[in-house]
């Protein structure tokens, strides 16, 4: 069975309908329908309020029942390496504690477990992955404040136009990027209330680029 298939078995074990298991992880009927049928993926806000009525959160993720020589909790590091699911260090930036060039030291939020299967499909190297909780409404509609993104710190060269995780002045901000003729780069707000901002040639020494932003995890509404 899939992720879809056992959240659908554990409602049903529970004794709920899609409608109540919906409002308790604060989604709305047809979203829990996609969820079952596979066709989302439920975040990470939605399986706590879940795992806090009863639904087995592990089972639901990897297939093993909590409490099996298998299973191991979510959150934690996994006893032996998993050919099946990747760990993902999840980072709040508002609370980052430096202007440090990596995340090493940081404090962890959360760690999620991502099918390594689907991370490799969408080409990505789990090793390089981290999870940035975004701060603020400059890339509303793109990145919501609150959302969580899975940034692909291998990769840090804007040679097309995306959206990336900087430092800039020691402080971490998630921005669109172009890099302009001459080596400038135009960092853009998709949100319209916020004028782009260009970093010249001679102001590079304070910003570097972290990782591009590729998965968004986001709540539906």
């Amino acid at each position: 069975m899939n992720i879809g298939e056992r959240l659908k078995e554990e409602r049903e074990r529970i004794g709920l309908s899609q409608t109540a298991l919906a409002q308790i992880g604060g989604v709305g009927k047809t979203t829990q329908i996609k969820y079952e049928k596979g066709a989302s993926s439920p975040d990470s806000a939605y399986l706590s309020a879940v795992s806090d009525e009863g639904v087995d959160i592990f089972y639901v993720l990897k297939g093993h029942r909590s409490g099996t020589p298998n299973a191991q909790p979510l959150g934690l590091p996994l006893s032996e390496p998993s050919p099946d699911l990747s760990p993902v260090k999840m980072y709040d930036i508002e609370a980052a504690a430096g202007a440090g060039r990596s995340f090493e030291g940081e404090p962890v939020q959360t760690t999620l477990y991502f099918s390594t299967a689907e991370l490799s499909d969408q080409g990505l190297d789990p090793a390089q992955v981290v999870g940035v909780k975004v701060r603020g409404d400059s890339m509303l509609g793109t990145l919501d404040d609150g959302d969580w993104v899975l940034v692909d710190r291998s990769n840090r060269d804007p040679k097309q136009e995306g959206v990336f995780l900087l430092l800039v002045s020691g402080e971490r901000r998630i921005k669109r990027v172009q890099r302009l003729a001459g080596g400038a780069l135009y960092l853009i707000s998709d949100n319209d209330h916020y004028q782009p901002e260009m970093i010249k040639p001679q102001d590079m020494h304070d910003v570097e680029i972290l990782g591009r932003c590729e998965i968004r995890i986001g709540r539906v509404v």
